[in-house]
């Protein structure tokens, strides 16, 4: 606690040109003097801070001084805002909003400028207005505060079923969310798709959290090692764009006078649909077996016309 106030109080004095010692301890419910022990440490700490007395007196730092370059460089500071900015739309959350505001305050300049969010967040679908954005909310309370929720689920093979979870973790991969939970029902962690939670609500019991590493989480989700196939794709590049998006930049590469991608793709129907998709514009060249399985489907649809 004595950390933070020390920050907070660090924060505004950068965010002002100068305040008075009462209106920080009214700011933050601690006496003056506690204020001043706390300005006291951060004048050892080697910050310029200058107390005035008199009637327009008060506290406040050097316009010169500026935060240690270990602390954050401008483009961390931008980098950081516009990220915390983005979840916000999202996720309402009192403590990022809190975080948020103390990055923005820490722009230390004359016309107190600072670099506004320009990133959106959305993990819904479209026409998806709300409804997204408020289960993300419940379940990032339900992690926040260890509470329990009974869902309405909807697996990707079309269960239904009602669970009661205890979420411990929220996970954004490949721009779909995700929350992993210990299911009552089984008995064991799951990661759910917050895209199939129909709905989600308390049930006014909590938990405990279980320790959880990185190594717990399955963030293969659906696939493990066995059911996926090494693949080699030639890209069109009229379809560049869109393929981009599916299997990421950094997958992709010019050999020759060609565009090509090396990766690891499930071994089932999705694959195959998702390469018929682009219309010739994704070529199959390697396993043997995909290409085959791809081909057999082009002409199944060939076919039913």
């Amino acid at each position: 606690m004595k950390y933070q106030y020390t920050i907070n109080i660090l924060m505004l004095l950068l965010s002002r040109k100068r305040i008075t010692a009462k209106q920080i301890a009214d700011r933050y419910e601690i006496s003056v003097r506690t204020v001043y022990r706390y300005v006291e440490e951060l004048i050892v700490a080697g910050i310029p801070i200058d107390s005035t007395r008199g009637r327009y007196g008060g506290l406040s730092i050097a316009d010169t001084f500026k935060l240690p370059s270990g602390y954050f460089t401008r483009e961390e500071y931008a980098a950081a805002i516009n990220a915390l900015s983005a979840m916000s739309t999202q996720i309402n959350d009192d403590n990022l909003l809190s975080a948020l505001e103390k990055l923005q305050r820490g722009r230390h300049s004359e016309r107190r400028e600072y670099v506004c969010g320009n990133i959106i967040v959305d993990g819904g679908s479209w026409g998806d207005v709300n409804k997204f954005a408020d289960k993300i909310k419940v379940c990032e309370k339900a992690v926040n505060e260890s509470l329990c929720l009974c869902i309405d689920y909807i697996s990707r093979e079309g269960e239904h079923s009602k669970r009661v979870i205890d979420p411990h973790l929220l996970i954004l991969k490949q721009n779909v969310w995700y929350v992993y939970a210990f299911c009552h029902s089984k008995q064991q962690f799951r990661t759910f798709k917050i895209g199939r939670i129909k709905q989600a609500s308390f049930n006014g019991n909590s938990f405990i959290k279980k320790t959880v590493s990185r190594e717990d989480i399955p963030l293969d989700f659906y696939y493990d090692e066995n059911s996926l196939l090494d693949v080699t794709l030639e890209i069109d590049k009229a379809r560049l764009p869109d393929v981009e998006e599916w299997i990421g930049i950094d997958n992709i590469e010019p050999r020759g006078k060609g565009l090509y991608a090396s990766l690891k793709l499930p071994d089932d129907e999705i694959s195959v649909n998702k390469i018929l998709s682009y219309g010739g514009g994704v070529k199959v060249i390697t396993p043997l077996s995909l290409k085959k399985r791809v081909k057999e489907a082009a002409l199944a649809i060939a076919n039913a016309n």
